[in-house]
């Protein structure tokens, strides 16, 4: 019997043998299940991330790809345009991103509303806006109402501001373009 003095030394052996296999085999165990929970926690730490409000700054340089410009019958200078443009978006860090857009312009003498459709699409996920603005003396200023995003910003809402910049560029436009861009889980 294991319980006899006699055999206490062979009870303790073969009870220790069980024990130091369990526990050989529990370390790599506990270490697998650490390495998960960290990646879990480092998922979830940068859905949270993701999820939120990032403001988006950059310059955006676009050019006509597909205009029509009409001039209205008499009315000197006044003119309505319509098209397709492209432009590149450069962030400071040297990121870059695209977009393709429609664009309207209502114009007298160069001045006057505009409104368009956009997508930018930058290397984490794409985003889809409305914009509205204008341009008066010869400088641009409007505003973006996101309606839609995908990948990092699926789902996105949210706000934006256009502003012509300093340009020393012919047939090309220069913008600061800041978007403030809210992602589900705020």
């Amino acid at each position: 019997m294991l319980d006899s003095p006699k055999n206490v030394g062979n009870w303790r052996g073969t009870a220790s043998i069980p024990h130091f296999n369990q526990q050989a085999e529990e370390k790599p165990m506990r270490k697998s299940l650490a390495v998960f929970l960290s990646g879990v926690a480092l998922v979830i730490a940068a859905s949270t991330a993701l999820a939120g409000e990032q403001v988006l700054e950059f310059k955006l340089i676009t050019k006509p790809i597909d205009v029509k410009v009409t001039e209205a019958a008499n009315v000197e200078g006044q003119t309505v345009m319509s098209g397709k443009l492209f432009g590149v978006a450069v962030f400071k860090d040297g990121r870059i991103g695209v977009k393709e857009f429609v664009h309207s312009a209502d114009s007298l003498k160069g001045s006057g509303p505009y409104y368009g459709y956009s997508t930018y699409t930058f290397e984490e996920g794409s985003i889809t806006a409305r914009y509205t603005g204008a341009v008066k003396d010869g400088r641009s200023n409007g505003e973006y109402t996101i309606l839609s995003g995908t990948g990092a910003y699926a789902n996105a809402t949210g706000t934006g501001t256009i502003e012509s910049a300093p340009n020393p560029f012919k047939g090309v436009n220069l913008l600061n373009i800041k978007l403030v861009v809210k992602t589900p889980g705020t």
